[in-house]
């Protein structure tokens, strides 16, 4: 049962084959084998899982089933949680319990999911490896001398060793997409506004969005479509916002006419030639099943990730200089005076990489440097929309690796910030573009993941949960899960 999918879980649950409380008590039970070993999950309270899966199954025996019901996700430790604490994997918010939910946190009870837990991340959301938590480094199911991907390194660890079926992660330059691809699972951002960022701990608040890390492409159109949805209480929220039918989506088996484009700078010297080999190999098979392949260019691509480490770190600086010892958090003992604890706290409280990206914001929004840096960036990242607009007048979709390389070694790149930080070379532009994009497995090289990467015009997931679904029936992939713990 534990690498079991949502879709299979819910058939299953639906025919009466299974409760709620059995799935739970499977998945606890591999979370008590091998978590200790992963460290994918931070908090968990199984008493709290149970209990929920119970109303599941009391809620099933006399109302017709939710969209979720009784299905096992695990929650970043970035969402605001009123059970159990939201600590973002940082001393600052050591023990912080919220005093509500976040909208997306509600959106899953309403639709029926049993919540298992906060998994591991890098420290609020800023890394690429989740070797930045305060709550120890997480390992990659696939090999655990690897980095899971970053930051939603531990949700990409509980799904691909069967720890959770399915879970909730954030994507402000790649979080969701990179650890996906490493870890050999799904993952999808959906377009910027589809759903409300209400009650995520902010990191970049005009990049940050919700998304599901799941199995199959499928699944993840199963929680897209529970979470999104208006949220009047988030001003970044966009109402009647364009919904076309996801999981009618998924039942796509080919792509004739499907116009799919291939943008010469994502294929670049430096990215690993099995990775190449492994990306070609997935088009060619797109090729045979339809599609058109269509070369294209997005020619500020190399501006990217320059354009995104000064609009980030700048919008972090301003949204962490919240946390002052004050209203919550980390208070440093025995202040001598206010300055003294303001600076104490911040600075027993942070991480070393949270503390380099409040610096270089806080230098970027200075003044005399504020046009020179933040403004020009902002500018860049308007030439960057405007290829992808342009490049969908040619193409419906466009696919690309997902990363350069496969999962590296934990350690390899935590002394050289540059090197982390070009991990996520080729998912950053579709966060300053606000669009949608999805990453699934494609291939292996040595052993490891590949990840193939889609995106599409904004509001259009159909597109990208179409041609992702159209490739995962023709592989085989997704039926090659990590054997961690033991045969599938």
């Amino acid at each position: 049962m534990p690498f079991s999918t949502l879709s299979e879980l819910k058939t299953r649950l639906d025919a009466g084959e299974i409760t709620a409380v059995e799935i739970a008590k499977s998945y606890l039970d591999r979370i008590a084998e091998f978590n200790n070993e992963l460290n994918a999950f931070v908090d968990i309270d199984p008493s709290h899982v149970l209990e929920q899966a119970q109303a599941s199954d009391a809620y099933r025996a006399s109302h017709e089933p939710r969209p979720l019901e009784g299905l096992p996700i695990a929650i970043k430790d970035i969402f605001c949680t009123q059970d159990g604490p939201t600590q973002c994997c940082s001393n600052i918010l050591k023990d912080y319990h919220a005093p509500y939910d976040a909208h997306v946190i509600t959106r899953l009870k309403e639709a029926g999911a049993v919540l298992v837990g906060k998994t591991n991340m890098d420290e609020f959301a800023m890394g690429s490896s989740t070797e930045t938590s305060a709550f120890g480094i997480c390992r990659n199911p696939w090999d655990t001398d690897r980095i899971p991907g970053g930051s939603s390194g531990g949700s990409a660890a509980a799904v691909a060793a069967a720890l959770a079926p399915a879970a909730l992660g954030t994507d402000t330059g790649g979080s969701i997409r990179q650890p996906a691809s490493v870890c050999g699972i799904t993952g999808m951002k959906p377009t910027y506004g589809r759903v409300s960022r209400r009650g995520i701990i902010a990191f970049a608040s005009s990049l940050d969005q919700a998304g599901p890390m799941t199995r199959t492409v499928k699944d993840a159109a199963m929680i897209t479509a529970a979470i999104s949805g208006h949220d009047a209480l988030d001003s970044t929220s966009v109402p009647n916002a364009p919904v076309v039918d996801w999981l009618a989506a998924c039942d796509q088996t080919d792509m004739k006419g499907l116009r799919i484009g291939k943008p010469k700078e994502y294929f670049i010297d430096g990215m690993d030639q099995g990775v190449r080999a492994s990306i070609d190999a997935a088009l060619a098979r797109c090729e045979a099943l339809g599609a058109e392949i269509i070369d294209i260019s997005l020619p500020h691509t190399n501006a990217a990730v320059a354009a995104y480490y000064v609009i980030a770190p700048s919008e972090a600086s301003a949204n962490l200089s919240r946390y002052d010892a004050v209203r919550f958090g980390h208070r440093c003992e025995n202040p001598d005076d206010l300055l003294d604890m303001y600076t104490r706290s911040r600075d027993e409280g942070f991480g070393t990489e949270v503390k380099r990206r409040i610096l270089t914001g806080t230098f970027a929004l200075s003044s005399g440097y504020y046009d020179a840096y933040y403004i020009k960036a902002q500018q860049v990242r308007t030439l960057i929309r405007q290829d992808f607009i342009d490049a969908f007048e040619q193409v419906d979709v466009i696919a690309t690796p997902t990363s350069p390389v496969t999962a590296f070694k934990l350690g390899e790149k935590t002394d050289d910030p540059l090197t982390m930080y070009l991990s996520d070379i080729f998912t950053i532009a579709l966060n300053l573009a606000g669009l949608p994009g999805i990453s699934q497995p494609c291939g292996f090289v040595d052993s490891l993941p590949v990840g193939l990467q889609w995106m599409a015009p904004a509001w259009r997931e159909d597109l990208i949960l179409g041609a992702a679904s159209a490739y995962e029936n023709a592989t085989d992939w997704v039926k090659s899960p990590a054997k961690f713990g033991g045969e599938v």
